[in-house]
């Protein structure tokens, strides 16, 4: 299977230390054994850190995404250095390039792209442009909900739910670089047109996005023990 794999800066770089990149690597590594991978990296706090401060001193929202973008790029080339010859020396700068270095066999990391596109949008983007299997979000909470579950205790997990109703949940989240929805407006949307098999998960454990991906690779249909997060279906 080709899956695309994209990891929250919240979740890689909450507190920007080796043990977190080390323990990816270490899980992308053997996921690598069996399927083609391609990673998109977020930024994190130290992303929106830059982007206040940018907004602070008069920077435009394209400007922003752009400070965003860098930073998503440092992050993957340290996941990159994690993974040593496991991984593809460069991130991509853009999905073109993605898919001409896709040939070498090794794991592909990337980070933002454009403008306007959070890292969920660009590995969704990603997914259709590769014609891959499956697009897994792992992110800093263990799915979508019908609000965020950490403002309003009364939030309900969806354990599955359709593209459409996914774009219905996310599209009150303001678009602005930064955001903190577990799936942006855009990937939504992306999902949903384009009719992509998409799990969301939380991922602060590597090994638990390994055994996602490993049993959901089978399609045993028997998934005991594994927390499969949202799964998306249309």
């Amino acid at each position: 299977m080709l899956i695309i794999l994209s990891v929250g800066g919240s979740i890689l770089a909450k507190e920007l230390k080796p043990d977190s990149f080390l323990g990816y690597a270490e899980a992308l590594k053997e996921l690598a054994r069996e399927h083609e991978i391609v990673v998109v990296t977020g930024g994190g706090a130290a992303a929106r850190d830059y982007i206040s401060v940018a907004r602070s001193t008069g920077a435009n929202e394209v400007e922003c995404d752009y400070i965003g973008i860098d930073i998503t790029r440092l992050n993957a080339k340290l996941l990159i250095s994690a993974l040593g010859d496991a991984a593809y020396p460069e991130p991509p700068k853009d999905y073109k390039e993605a898919q001409d270095v896709l040939s070498s066999g090794k794991i592909i990391v990337m980070g933002g792209v454009i403008p306007g596109q959070t890292t969920d949008a660009v590995a969704a983007i990603l997914t259709e442009y590769l014609r891959a299997d499956l697009l897994v979000i792992s992110t800093a909470v263990d799915g979508v909900y019908s609000a965020d579950p950490r403002e309003d205790p009364e939030a309900v997990k969806y354990e599955t739910m359709t593209a459409k109703e996914l774009v219905n949940t996310v599209m009150a989240t303001e678009m602005k670089a930064g955001s903190k929805s577990p799936v942006d407006p855009l990937a939504a949307k992306i999902i949903e047109r384009c009719n992509i098999e998409t799990i969301v998960m939380e991922g602060s454990d590597p090994q638990n996005v390994l055994r996602v991906i490993s049993e959901e690779s089978k399609k045993s249909g028997d998934k005991k023990g594994v927390d499969l997060g949202t799964r998306i279906v249309n």
